[in-house]
């Protein structure tokens, strides 16, 4: 089904929370490195009163329940949260391997923040987000050059751009000279244009001097990876920022042909009923079966270029207008769809961007020059000093063989420590090691000696920068607590779902027992079985009921009251419970054909085939919800047998004082 941008924007929240608590964390951690004291033990293992400090600050806003900031209240929770990490810890659930793994990724993540220099990210943020106001319509002609050729090769490709620039400048049409002399092998059909694109689409360079160049304009040879270009700028116009649409959708079948033309042909019934008048917002609570949006009247939550898993839905969403508001049927991968303008949004506001900026920056070219910018102050950080004889040493067992990745370190290496990082003692081997790992990714520059010593900075750069990552923790004593925050976290996680959630689900006989024992929750309110027909034409719906009470199919009634040129009534059917929106207002709880009913431009008529009065439901009727209340009924026993489990020991003298102090 259509991935709504309601799902999309609700995860990206779930990460923003999840980032903006850490963000929060490490403003809060810096105040709280007060001398701190034993507040409890467990198991004789102290826990200290600056971590609970630290935790009830950072959660108070985010806490709903009242009784919750309760510091008596929270210190009882408080324990039964470090009861279950002592738990996962007896079972050594730390040494899983998929645990590690994870807790590593979060480490990598977490520590992004300190790996980077955020000055010189700030400015590509700030950059990028003004790049993002406008789409550049920008054309090219491509002259490939290697990243490492020699200098020489390089001056005389870069003669030859000239030569075709100086071409354009004389009034030689751009496009047929890309068509002639572009090695992008899509200029043939494209005469080098490239659409419009805003920040992020093209590689650094290239975008940095297409949007630098006004309407017209052609630059000087441009180098990128790829060689060097002669860029013209077309047109600028602003970016499209994102939309709100309403829609209504019906899935196609899978497999069955027969089904796919019948999902075809009622979106065309739909759309010729818009083309009657009849309103979009009835019509998609009425037939959309999309269901997270049709009880909305169709409408989904804003989104940009992108953020859908249909680009045709995009596109089509994008271009409609205030002229023209809604859209022909169209299909996509996931069904058959009619799109209705809502609203149109900016660009959003940068603060709401950053995050999602820096991300796209680490991933981009433009993460080089951060790089770069971070080497520079970690050389200036930590004393770094090489062995200068061990190097020549070593690198005397390098041959060109690395050119053609066939060199295999040899016996022999000299012993020693090559480079001093701190007290950080590198070998000559590991540098080596490094050579032959870095020759499958193809080196080209010459002579040998040059590619050794470009090798040699980058490895030197390489370890500083892991010295820096493994000492984060030392250095910040912030990043020390989140990290202690995800790694109780993750363990959570995990003994939760194999003391919890797993035995919930395989535990089927306690299952069957709690169900039993409050069958009283679950139930059933009186539903009917029903077929629905609409119209938004009395006389039509007169009709329809009589075709009702004379037990004719849905198929005879559309075959009968619809033709080609018009959709006069629908039909839908299923089992609803009493009150649904889905029923017609005004229907009574009674089997047989009813009244003709009407809601707002709508008249309706339904056959109820059967009641289903009010009663329990069976177990597997209202299974999930009794899984979740099980879970939570052995979540609440087992805490109790915790406190049984383990010897816990508060210091109410500590637990007062510290109570004055947050409170003061």
């Amino acid at each position: 089904m259509l991935t709504s941008p309601n799902s999309f924007i609700t995860v990206m929240k779930i990460k923003q929370l999840l980032f903006g608590l850490v963000l929060l964390l490490n403003i809060s951690v810096q105040a709280q490195q007060a001398t701190k004291k034993v507040l409890f033990t467990i198991d004789d293992k102290p826990y200290y009163t600056d971590e609970f400090t630290r935790v009830y600050k950072k959660n108070l806003d985010l806490v709903k329940d009242e009784s919750q900031k309760d510091l008596n209240q929270y210190l009882d929770l408080f324990i039964g949260y470090k009861l279950k990490i002592s738990k996962a810890y007896k079972l050594g659930l730390q040494e899983n391997s998929a645990y590690q793994s994870e807790l590593k990724q979060y480490r990598g993540q977490l520590a992004k923040n300190y790996l980077t220099d955020s000055k010189v990210t700030s400015e590509l943020v700030t950059e990028a987000y003004d790049r993002l106001q406008r789409e550049v319509r920008a054309s090219h002609i491509l002259f490939l050059v290697d990243e490492n050729a020699l200098p020489a090769d390089t001056l005389k490709v870069y003669n030859q751009a000239l030569e075709i620039r100086k071409k354009a400048l004389n009034g030689d049409d751009f496009g047929q000279l890309a068509t002639a002399h572009s090695q992008d092998p899509s200029a043939k059909e494209n005469q080098g244009d490239l659409g419009y694109f805003s920040a992020f689409r093209m590689v650094y360079p290239f975008e940095s001097a297409a949007f630098n160049l006004r309407k017209g304009q052609i630059s000087k040879p441009v180098r990128t990876r790829f060689g060097y270009h002669l860029i013209k700028v077309d047109d600028v116009r602003a970016n499209r920022g994102e939309v709100t649409v309403a829609h209504i959708m019906i899935m196609k079948a899978k497999d069955e042909a027969a089904e796919s033309d019948k999902a075809k042909s009622t979106i065309l019934d739909i759309y010729k009923k818009l083309q009657q008048g009849e309103g979009f917002e009835a019509l998609a609570r009425q037939f959309s079966e999309d269901k997270s949006s049709s009880s909305k009247g169709g409408v989904l939550n804003r989104f940009g270029s992108g953020q859908l898993s249909s680009q045709e839905f995009e596109d089509v969403a994008f271009g409609l207008s205030k002229e023209k508001p809604i859209s022909e049927p169209f299909q996509t991968q996931f069904g058959w769809h009619i799109v209705k303008l809502v609203d149109r949004h900016p660009i959003k506001p940068f603060k709401e961007m950053e995050g999602e900026l820096e991300n796209k920056i680490a991933r981009d070219e433009r993460s080089r020059l951060i790089a770069a910018s971070m080497n520079e102050k970690l050389r200036k950080q930590y004393p770094v000093k090489t062995n200068n004889k061990l190097y020549t040493a070593a690198t005397k067992k390098v041959t060109d063989a690395i050119y053609d990745n066939t060199w295999t370190m040899p016996e022999g290496i000299p012993e020693g420590t090559l480079l001093n990082i701190a007290e950080r003692e590198i070998a000559a081997k590991d540098f080596l090691n490094y050579v032959q790992m870095q020759q499958r990714g193809g080196l080209t520059v010459k002579p040998l000696s040059k590619q050794l010593d470009v090798l040699y900075q980058n490895f030197v750069d390489e370890q500083l920068n892991r010295h820096y990552d493994e000492n984060l923790e030392a250095l910040f004593p912030e990043f020390a607590a989140v990290m202690d925050e995800y790694r109780d976290g993750l363990l959570l996680f995990d003994l939760m779902e194999k003391e919890i959630w797993e035995k919930a689900k395989k535990d089927t006989t306690g299952l069957a027992r709690f169900y039993t024992n409050n069958s009283g929750k679950y139930r059933w309110e009186n539903r009917l079985d029903v077929i629905i027909a609409s119209s938004t034409n009395m006389d039509v719906i007169k009709k329809a009921q009589k075709f009702f009470k004379q037990d004719k199919t849905t198929d005879y009634i559309k075959e009968k009251l619809n033709n080609k040129d018009a959709v006069n009534v629908m039909t839908t059917q299923g089992i609803y419970e009493e009150g649904n929106d889905a029923l017609p207002k005004g229907l009574k709880y009674k089997k047989g054909v009813s009244d003709i009913l009407k809601d707002g431009e709508h008249f309706f008529v339904v056959k109820v085939n059967k009641l289903l009065p009010a009663g329990p439901k069976s177990l597997e009727d209202a299974k999930g919800r009794v899984i979740n209340d099980y879970q939570q009924y052995l979540e609440e026993n087992w805490v109790k047998d915790l406190q049984q489990e383990f010897s816990v020991t508060v210091n109410r003298e500590v637990f007062e004082e510290l109570k004055k102090e947050i409170n003061n």
